[in-house]
């Protein structure tokens, strides 16, 4: 794919968080006025600039181009992660405890999902493509399902431990502190996700 199509895919990767960070704004009481619509335009020019960043830094590391990619790409998964857990803390009125973890677990795994397709066709698409030219095609879901299953346990297990054995910090409401703990467990399963798809799901195959 040249860089003008990443470019647009870009564009519609960002506009795509835009739209799942809602529920997030609303749930931490920052969904009023003009702040969802100017997220709206800035988060899809941001990846933009991110991905040319990461091309012109790829010049002398390619590995840091296909990164930015999996940037833009994790930011999606992470906005459909936040916007499913916040939609359901809402409903349920969780936001602590043991059961927090099963309220984690939809967004996590639709996200997942999402990652799978994105990563496969876009960030990792070279190497998907050889292996389906060797007849691989889609047995590489069972390695990513393996890495989804780690990361699951990952990101669960970091947020009911901040949620359930940490009070807010820093006079912060249940929802937002909810939100500090996710934002912890997905940086954390980010780098597991990066080292999980490129080595094991979508590594090259070897001549």
């Amino acid at each position: 794919m040249d860089t003008k199509k990443d470019y647009i895919v870009a564009i519609v990767a960002g506009f795509l968080t835009a739209l799942f960070l809602w529920p997030t704004l609303k749930n931490i009481n920052l969904g009023a006025g003009y702040l969802p619509l100017l997220v709206l335009i800035v988060v899809p020019v941001l990846w933009v600039l991110g991905l040319a960043i990461g091309k012109f830094l790829g010049r002398w590391l390619p590995v840091i181009y296909q990164f930015a990619k999996f940037v833009v790409v994790g930011f999606l998964n992470t906005s459909i992660d936040f916007g499913v857990l916040n939609l359901l803390s809402m409903f349920t009125g969780v936001t602590a405890g043991f059961l927090i973890g099963g309220v984690n677990v939809p967004g996590f795994i639709l996200a997942s999902a999402n990652s799978y397709f994105w990563n496969k066709f876009w960030v990792f698409s070279a190497s998907a493509k050889a292996s389906a030219d060797k007849g691989r095609d889609y047995s590489d879901f069972f390695s990513f399902a393996a890495v989804v299953l780690v990361g699951i346990f990952i990101n669960g297990g970091i947020v009911v431990l901040l949620t359930t054995c940490m009070s807010p910090l820093w006079g912060l409401t249940p929802e937002r502190w909810l939100n500090m703990a996710k934002v912890a467990a997905t940086v954390i399963s980010l780098v597991w996700n990066f080292v999980g798809m490129k080595f094991f799901v979508f590594r090259p195959e070897a001549e």
